[in-house]
């Protein structure tokens, strides 16, 4: 199988966290150049028309994107590492809540401020910007990291007591934080203690 991605971009990080996890190595990695528009390109839009990365092409040619779908497969296709999406019925609806969350409090609104509040990725690119509007999720995005402050205290990962995709997501919307220059607030101690055990994990000190 093919993963098409831009290594250094945060999407394409959450995937390569969980191949990582789940120890997976039988992937052919496709490089997309992002900044230079490849991504919008008609080959690229046959694969996926959103014209994002990542993207998984399996061997029978379907071709996969969102990395929520893309966890989801690998979760089920691979035995091995911890179980990302759950298990049980109860598990799996907490984590696929709570990664929606992660995505739409931090994720989303880090790369709505990137994209529209900053020269984002050049003005070739950034064709549509909307400072007003990209500021304001800056704002949420420092609400959606005391959010999850709350959460961390009362729990060891963002959906209970063991690592998923919704800690995966987290974690790589954090880094977008700190790229975007994004800070933590300095009273999300959990938030910060969270992200240190995390950061220590060998799926992220592999790709460090």
């Amino acid at each position: 199988m093919k993963i098409y991605d831009f290594a250094a971009f945060p999407n394409p990080f959450r995937v390569r966290l969980a191949l990582q996890e789940k120890g997976v190595t039988d992937v052919e990695f496709v490089s997309i150049d992002v900044p230079n528009g490849e991504h919008r390109s008609p080959e690229f839009a046959a694969k996926n028309p959103s014209a994002s990365v990542p993207v998984l092409e399996l061997d029978c040619g379907t071709c996969i994107s969102e990395c929520t779908a893309i966890t989801e497969y690998l979760d089920h296709a691979y035995q091995s590492g911890p179980k990302l999406t759950g298990q049980t019925p109860k598990e799996r609806a907490v984590i696929h809540m709570m990664q929606r969350r992660a995505e739409q409090y931090v994720m989303d609104a880090v790369g709505t401020y990137f994209h529209h509040a900053t020269p984002g990725l050049g003005p070739k690119l950034e064709t549509n910007q909307n400072p007003e509007w990209g500021e304001r999720q800056k704002g949420n995005a420092i609400t959606g990291m005391r959010y999850f402050n709350g959460v961390l205290g009362d729990n060891a990962f963002v959906a209970g007591d063991d690592f998923s995709m919704a800690d995966i997501t987290l974690f790589c919307g954090l880094a977008f934080a700190d790229f975007a220059k994004i800070e933590i607030p300095s009273e999300c101690s959990d938030l910060i203690a969270w992200r240190q055990r995390v950061a220590a994990r060998p799926s992220v000190q592999a790709l460090s």
